[in-house]
């Protein structure tokens, strides 16, 4: 007689866990920024979203009228996690040229005056530094990074040192990228004639990016 063989027991197999999407708002409708923290925090923050200033309901944006880099980043990350209820990054950056006494500075984007033009802005600063010797035109642009969360807040910051050349070379970047040749820069290329994976390896704000990340990372984990 044939003794009944007992069936294995059937195992299911475990149920697959997405994770819980985690938004981080960039008050910025930059979309090269938005996906540039996306991909920064990613490896930290499994599930996080980055969004911006078009995913968002409408509010009135602050006026940067702030001294520095950082009083300019924490009005604009306060006034987004206020409106928006979600934890805020937002940066401010600018060109410090050392023959103007650290000008531009904060008023890097509007040098020129109104409308803001990047072009105008440029020309103004050539022209500013005319008579100015290349051993003098020293520069570095610094960045403050401000991430603002029920928790608190907090704020690094980039810099990168160079100097201002005579004429703009370049199709990349913005501001016054196509006048501006960083010290890491060993070939003479200005930050407007680099890749993007170039440019974001030695700017200011991939460094300051790259440090506030595990800092947003802990203080999302804690939440």
């Amino acid at each position: 007689m044939v003794e009944p063989v007992e069936s294995a027991p059937v195992v299911e197999p475990a149920p697959v866990v997405e994770p819980v999407e985690t938004r981080v708002f960039v008050a910025s409708r930059n979309a090269k920024k938005l996906a540039e923290l996306e991909r920064i925090l990613a490896p930290l923050v499994p599930g996080v979203r980055v969004v911006g200033l078009d995913d968002v309901t409408f509010y009135e944006e602050p006026v940067e009228d702030a001294p520095t880099f950082e009083g300019n980043a924490l009005i604009k990350a306060r006034t987004g996690f206020a409106a928006s209820g979600l934890p805020t990054v937002a940066d401010d950056s600018g060109l410090c040229v050392d023959a103007l006494g650290g000008m531009p500075g904060v008023l890097s984007a509007r040098w020129g005056g109104r409308p803001k033009s990047d072009d105008r802005n440029n020309e103004l600063l050539l022209d500013q530094l005319h008579d100015v010797p290349d051993e003098r035109r020293t520069a570095h642009f610094a960045c403050a990074v401000a991430f603002v969360h029920a928790g608190g807040e907090i704020v690094v910051h980039g810099r990168m040192d160079g100097r201002v050349i005579r004429e703009r070379r370049g199709e990349g970047g913005f501001g016054y990228d196509a006048l501006f040749v960083a010290d890491a820069t060993t070939d003479g290329r200005t930050s407007a004639e680099l890749s993007v994976a170039e440019k974001d390896a030695i700017s200011h704000r991939g460094k300051a990016l790259r440090e506030i990340a595990p800092l947003i990372a802990e203080a999302l984990s804690q939440r």
